[in-house]
């Protein structure tokens, strides 16, 4: 039997999780031993696979190009003796890589060069990246060569699914992330059930829905318990960044007579947040995952924060961050980018809120980094939070906190909610994933390269303050790239922000 069919036979087999929890029970002495140190030999196999549900993924423009949103953690050759494996589905220009490389502190780019390893499965199909790997047994032998020391080696990935399992028992090391066993647990109905044990509060609804007939009951119900209720949500168990969402519009409901009927005959009706999706889709991927109804969060004055968090594998719980998210879409419920840290008037008590999901979570055996998202509405002069939802997986919060720590050295104070470079200065951003325009279309990652040296859009190490660019490979097919924009305020952050946005759409209009 050859190496493929070892491995197709091994794959999803209780042998598998076996070995699988072997390696992870391993990795907290791993931890201790290299983490603590900058100069300890170490290899990070980074694997910015998006494994989830590929019809949801398709209705994001520029998908195929998320895999470069990882590339914040080329940082990583910043330690001496880090080596850096990057697998992608195809290669990235040399013009992106240098671009990043450019961004290291301290560090000769031929010497982080010799450290890291790129490789591609020349591969663009819809496909997750781990499913090409495991297929490849030949690019998994050369990942296996590219590891230095399987003992001080680890992989970190976007989320970690049973593909990604499969290729950490093959390689023989463990993930710094969450065993897809408890994936349940980040859905949308695992998440309502944890936000009950920890005790904190969140939008009245129901969970683990399984069909139509059961959304519809779940809607009435909500209707009866709240009269006033104008509009609920419907959420896909496993979708992401709002895509999975859909609006229920109560207006013109009977006061009288079978209100789950009317309501039954109305869910293809559903404002569908995801563009292009349709009743018939989404019931199909109701019965396939699983949903969860919600009382629609109304206000005048609202805002969308999270708090990220990172349980590490000896079972310390980080708080890393606070954001306001900015959303967008007719609903307001697409996630569009981010500020960093989120309100002063509320962060500590989101912050705190969360944490008491981390403890939750941490009991359960959950590891790596997560966040907690809310809806805060404002009441008069105070603010109250609704939990919504967990997210197993780095988000779309990650890389930009990721890079601007990576950039300043800096470190996240709990006690104050903000960030404090290596200057002893606080540090705000914004960023974004979308920012995306018809005129962008058509500009190279050259072109972006020279646009910033042209407009002084860079990051200025001096006064780590500045701009970084990422998910430029997918710029010039579909007009869309990253940015992160660091202030030494809120103010001057946004105004950043604006300017890079002011820049692009004039430079894209002039190509």
């Amino acid at each position: 039997m050859g190496k493929r069919e070892i491995a197709q036979e091994l794959a999803g087999s209780q042998t598998e999780a076996e070995i699988f929890r072997t390696l992870q029970a391993g990795f907290a002495d791993q931890f201790r031993a290299v983490f603590a140190d900058d100069a300890a030999p170490r290899t990070i196999l980074i694997l910015p696979s998006l494994s989830l549900d590929r019809e949801v993924l398709a209705k994001i423009s520029g998908v195929n190009q998320y895999e470069q949103r990882m590339l914040c953690l080329l940082m990583l050759l910043r330690y001496p003796n880090a080596h850096v494996i990057y697998v992608t589905s195809e290669p990235i220009p040399p013009s992106v890589i240098d671009y990043y490389l450019h961004l290291l502190p301290g560090v000769p780019r031929n010497h982080a060069y010799r450290r890291l390893t790129l490789l591609a499965c020349h591969d663009g199909s819809d496909q997750p990246l781990t499913a090409k790997i495991l297929d490849r047994p030949r690019l998994v032998e050369r990942i296996r060569q590219a590891i230095v020391d399987p003992a001080r080696a680890h992989m970190t990935c976007f989320n970690v699914s049973a593909l990604e399992r499969s290729l950490a028992v093959r390689l023989g090391i463990p993930i710094y992330g969450c065993d897809p066993d408890l994936l349940e647990i980040g859905s949308k109905s695992g998440s309502r059930l944890a936000f009950r044990e920890a005790g904190i509060a969140m939008p009245d609804g129901f969970e683990n829905l399984g069909d139509a007939v059961s959304i519809a009951e779940a809607l009435a119900a909500l209707k009866r318990r709240n009269p006033e209720m104008v509009r609920a949500v419907v959420k896909l168990n496993d979708g992401f960044s709002g895509e999975g969402n859909a609006i229920f519009d109560f207006r013109d409901a009977p006061d009288d007579g079978d209100l789950s009927r009317w309501v039954f005959d109305r869910l293809p009706k559903l404002a569908f947040i995801a563009e292009g999706m349709n009743w018939g889709e989404f019931e199909s991927k109701i019965n396939l995952m699983g949903a969860i109804v919600e009382a629609f969060v109304e206000g005048e004055i609202k805002e969308s924060p999270s708090a990220q968090y990172r349980i590490d594998p000896t079972g310390h719980i980080d708080i890393v961050s606070t954001h306001d998210q900015v959303t967008g879409g007719p609903s307001g419920q697409i996630f569009k980018g981010c500020r960093f840290p989120a309100d002063k008037a509320y962060r500590l008590d989101i912050q705190d809120a969360g944490l008491k999901v981390a403890e939750v979570l941490r009991s359960k055996g959950v590891l790596g980094r997560f966040g907690v998202d809310f809806m805060s509405v404002r009441k008069g002069d105070r603010w109250e939070h609704y939990a919504i939802e967990i997210n197993l997986r780095k988000g779309g919060t990650t890389h930009p906190f990721q890079m601007l720590n990576f950039l300043t050295d800096g470190v996240y104070d709990p006690a104050t909610g903000t960030y404090r470079a290596a200057n002893g200065q606080e540090r705000f951003y914004r960023a974004s994933d979308t920012l995306e325009a018809p005129q962008y279309r058509g500009l190279t990652p050259e072109d972006l390269i020279d646009i910033a040296v042209e407009n002084g859009l860079h990051f200025h190490t001096a006064v780590q303050t500045g701009v970084v660019f990422h998910l430029i490979g997918a710029l010039s097919e579909h007009g869309k790239l990253g940015v992160l924009c660091v202030g030494d305020t809120p103010a001057a952050a946004e105004a950043l922000y604006n300017e890079t946005v002011a820049v692009l759409d004039r430079e894209g209009a002039r190509a």
